[in-house]
């Protein structure tokens, strides 16, 4: 559930903030605008009302999920591009008559795209969680489907007989959640020109001491 809603949240609130942040003005006023008013409800209590009206199921996660998580991208990729629009490259581009979604594609998102996937990636244990806790109140994943949340819940009342039913899967979230966070930070080193060396380095190697001489052993 958490891979479809952030690869979609991060699809829609990139390109929406590239190109808010790149024309400026208006577009981008407006764009912040809507961001704010989305950011203004705490996104599980959204998804607990939606679906709590609706019918819970994978896709309506799915989507609530994504709506919410919009305004994330949104923002960063609208600081990215105010930034990167006053640069002399762009303004190059600008002089030689490159249309605008060109010098977003070329220029604006490679630069951008290191700390949007590492947004995206530590925002994966955010929205993971909170299906895992919808699930576990009921409103979220429902049988025959399987979700961690909701085995914890079902396995609540068999702590005392069988207590690997509920921790088992709780302990699969912790990992879950702790590898996406190295994983973000080697994901924010790999996609950056600028600190891409890192990964590169050779392994200091411990100096060997030189041979005696034959003649200086007594």
């Amino acid at each position: 559930m958490a891979v479809p809603a952030v690869l979609c949240s991060l699809a829609i609130g990139s390109a929406l903030g590239l190109w808010a942040g790149y024309h400026g003005g208006r577009r981008e006023s407006v764009a912040m605008r809507v961001a704010d008013v989305i950011l203004s409800f705490p996104s599980l209590l959204i998804a607990v009302v939606v679906l709590y009206v609706f019918s819970p199921s994978a896709l309506n996660l799915v989507l609530i999920l994504a709506v919410t998580r919009i305004p994330v991208y949104l923002r960063t990729a609208r600081a990215e591009a105010a930034e990167l629009r006053s640069r002399l490259f762009v303004d190059a581009a600008r002089t030689f008559g490159t249309p605008s979604r060109m010098i977003i594609y070329r220029h604006v998102l490679p630069i951008a795209l290191p700390t949007l996937l590492t947004v995206a990636t530590l925002d994966f244990c955010f929205v993971m969680l909170t299906e895992s806790s919808l699930s576990f109140l009921g409103i979220g994943i429902q049988p025959p489907d399987v979700s961690w949340g909701l085995m914890v819940a079902q396995g609540r009342q068999y702590l005392q007989t069988a207590w690997w039913i509920t921790v088992l899967p709780g302990l699969a979230i912790v990992l879950t959640t702790v590898s996406a966070t190295v994983l973000a930070a080697w994901a924010r080193i790999a996609t950056d020109p600028a600190q891409r060396w890192r990964l590169t380095l050779p392994k200091r190697r411990r100096p060997r001491s030189a041979p005696v001489p034959p003649e200086m052993i007594p």
